[in-house]
């Protein structure tokens, strides 16, 4: 039987109070203006601050020095070198979409999902409401991936897909770093987010990008930035299966990505995909290796 963290003590009490009242909307936006600014030596100087602080390892990367980007932003997404990042072989195999670490992974056990030890959240809040697309996952399974500030920030697909629709939904700011998780309940499902459905050879898969704070945009390839703009209100987008406008993803191909690191979580249907059994909470994920097979 896991068992629960400890209580929090009053400093980390106070932590997570401060983040239930800190201006996250105005914090973000400002984050994503500065890291749009390009002032040469100064943008240089604070990626190499950010870069040492967060132990980023620049070695992996197309661009090699601090010095090479022209804006924080441009750092955030940087590309991998060719080869780095090996994707899994095999037809009947899926690949992890991110670098990162796992937070939770597991079945959805009566239509609700572990956001950590003690906490759960249903999976039709976290769909925004949608019960028919809920209804596709009932009884399967998930994966939910912790993407911290030193990470590639690119998110991939695990398989070949074709996209089916995409969901903007609205919501709350707060960080997804894992003491915050433990602590916040319904966080994935009460932040910001970009619900992405596609077909597969298997059935349908969802993957979902998570935002959070000072987080200032998500992305994906067919779409470009989702976010600013910010809509109050749900907007979703249909895409046909084939013909003008189909969106055909291969797998390890780039889908989407976070300027700044958040959370990604991917939902998979019952009884379609038997989940790595080396994935625990807080082991470390490469973006290519084995997530799953299909059965």
């Amino acid at each position: 039987m896991l068992k629960p963290y400890p209580s929090p003590t009053y400093c980390q009490r106070l932590k997570i109070a401060l983040h239930y009242v800190l201006p996250q909307m105005a914090i973000t936006r400002f984050a994503g203006w500065f890291a749009e600014r390009e002032w040469g030596f100064l943008t240089h100087t604070g990626i190499k601050l950010f870069a040492k602080a967060y132990k980023v390892n620049f070695a992996e990367a197309e661009k090699e020095k601090p010095s090479d980007y022209v804006s924080f932003n441009e750092f955030f997404i940087r590309t991998l070198k060719a080869g780095v990042r090996p994707i899994v072989e095999g037809d009947n195999t899926l690949c992890l979409p991110a670098d990162g670490r796992v937070s939770e992974v597991g079945k959805i056990d009566d239509n609700q999902l572990f956001q950590a030890k003690g906490h759960r959240f249903s999976l039709e809040s976290l769909l925004a409401d949608d019960k028919e697309l809920a209804e596709q996952f009932e009884d399967g399974q998930f994966l939910t991936t912790y993407l911290s500030p030193r990470d590639y920030h690119r998110v991939h697909m695990p398989c070949d897909a074709t996209l089916r629709k995409m969901i903007y939904v609205p919501g709350e700011l707060y960080s997804v770093n894992p003491f915050l998780a433990r602590h916040i309940p319904d966080l994935f499902a009460r932040n910001e987010r970009v619900i992405c459905v596609f077909d597969t050879a298997f059935g349908p898969i969802v993957q979902i990008l998570v935002g959070a704070t000072v987080t200032a945009s998500m992305s994906t390839v067919w779409a470009g930035v989702i976010n600013p703009p910010r809509s109050q209100e749900v907007k979703v987008w249909h895409y046909p299966s084939d013909g003008d406008g189909v969106v055909t993803l291969k797998k390890g191909q780039e889908m989407g990505a976070f300027r700044l690191g958040s959370t990604v979580v991917n939902l998979f249907p019952k009884d379609k995909v038997d989940l790595n059994l080396n994935l625990r909470e807080g082991e470390p994920t490469k973006m290519g290796e084995l997530m799953a097979t299909v059965k």
